[in-house]
């Protein structure tokens, strides 16, 4: 059922999810969060950072906060390729489902609700502090409805060899609901993991995911991070990534988007510390009904720090994306080693997409670059194709896994390159001849 477009339609939400927490000083991080939610805009198409997502018709949904873990006996155990699966439904973590495995000493992982019940330090003292839990609407709903999500604190020196994987599930729930999962990622230095998020929905279900995730790397940590986006195509789905990375640290992350109505994602990453590296990269296949946004905030704040940002569309049907990324660097920041870079792969008429790539510099010693392409696939590849006895849709499907492998190959895992590769297969086996 729609409901009318109001200003305190949030503040609505957060009141209707308002239970008390195993922790008093996270009861008070919510109220605060709570309290801010009548004095931030409503995002509209007049401010800058949403002109092109469309996301008015998500106001008009009336949706409802999960506020206890649901039941999942009609739910399967879903298959993992990691010892180590942790399995959230609804956004709420699902001992059942879950496989943590063995890890080694001075790994924790489990759900957020876990960790208050335990007392954590760790989570009491980073939860909220690296994102900006003020900065727009969805930040302040998620931090106001805090319950449950990813806790991952690794300790110094400490290396996990397999990866994490976490699975994002959805209940056979018939009313849209509220998703939302609040991780938090701790590395201490020298640390190492490599952690793969999926994001998983049932064709035909209603609800928004509304995903924040905080990521603290201390110095020298490493961290894989594969996020793979494959909702419902009635759902809508937010997530806020936060990076925050200490001095030599190496981040090293895949956003795969394929799913959803309505998909953003927004990455802001700022360095703490000298000589850290910053690899970001994203794949995107949109079609009709679909719109999938990409923003990235990359703050240079530091000397002689590295980022990489490289991102791909292949947009079909009358799909739509969006594609808007920023890189600012500081006067301090100096050796600074930039590059930004979109490109489009128009396979009909009737796509769209906004790509606004920019830099903001004032330092004077830095080697940054940024661009973008939009385009359809050449002529002359695919007759030059034939010519050797390849069938047109044959011809056609080559040309975009090969513009796509790209982003694929930086996949370090095998099993996950392979799944990829047959995701878009799948799509491309879909499209009209």
């Amino acid at each position: 059922m729609n409901a009318p477009v109001t200003s305190n339609w949030a503040s609505e939400l957060a009141q209707q999810g308002n239970t008390a927490t195993p922790a008093q000083w996270l009861d008070e991080v919510r109220r605060q969060a709570a309290d801010r939610l009548d004095n931030l805009p409503l995002p509209r198409r007049k401010l800058e950072a949403w002109r092109y997502s469309r996301i008015d018709a998500l106001f008009k949904h009336r949706f409802t906060p999960v506020v206890q873990a649901p039941r999942v006996t009609t739910l399967q155990k879903p298959h993992s390729s990691s010892p180590h699966a942790l399995v959230f439904v609804d956004g709420w973590f699902s001992p059942s489902l879950s496989t943590p495995g063995q890890l080694p000493d001075g790994v924790t992982l489990k759900s957020i609700h876990q960790a208050l019940n335990d007392n954590d330090t760790v989570l009491q003292q980073h939860l909220g502090a690296i994102a900006n839990t003020g900065e727009n609407l969805f930040t302040a709903l998620n931090t106001a409805l805090i319950n449950d999500g990813l806790f991952l604190h690794i300790a110094a020196d400490t290396q996990v060899e397999e990866p994490i994987e976490v699975l994002y599930l959805n209940s056979t729930a018939q009313d849209p609901l509220l998703v939302q999962p609040r991780n938090l990622l701790v590395m201490e230095a020298n640390s190492k993991a490599t952690v793969v998020e999926h994001f998983l929905g049932g064709d035909g279900r209603t609800y928004f995911h509304n995903n924040l995730t905080e990521v603290l790397l201390q110095d020298n940590a490493k961290l894989s991070h594969y996020r793979i986006q494959d909702e419902s195509s009635d759902a809508w789905h937010l997530s806020n990534i936060w990076l925050q990375q200490g001095a030599r640290s190496h981040y090293h992350g895949i956003t795969l988007s394929f799913g959803g109505k309505w998909a953003r994602t927004d990455y802001r990453a700022a360095f703490g510390g000298a000589e850290a590296e910053c690899d970001l990269r994203g794949l995107y296949v949109v079609g009709d009904e679909q719109l999938s946004d990409f923003h990235l905030d990359i703050h240079h704040n530091q000397p002689a720090c590295n980022s990489r940002e490289q991102f791909k569309g292949l947009l079909y049907g009358k799909g739509r994306a969006v594609f808007d990324g920023r890189i600012l660097v500081d006067q301090a920041a100096q050796l600074t080693d930039a590059q930004l870079t979109n490109d489009n792969l128009m396979l009909t008429r009737n796509a769209e997409v906004d790509t606004k790539p920019q830099l903001e510099i004032y330092a004077d010693d830095v080697k940054c670059s940024h661009g973008t392409t939009v385009g359809q696939l050449d002529p002359q590849q695919i007759f030059y194709l034939r010519t050797r006895g390849i069938e047109e849709t044959t011809a056609i499907h080559m040309l975009c896994r090969g513009f796509a492998q790209e982003i694929i190959e930086h996949i370090h895992l095998e099993k996950l390159r392979e799944m990829t590769l047959q995701r878009l297969q799948n799509t491309l086996d879909k499209l009209p001849a």
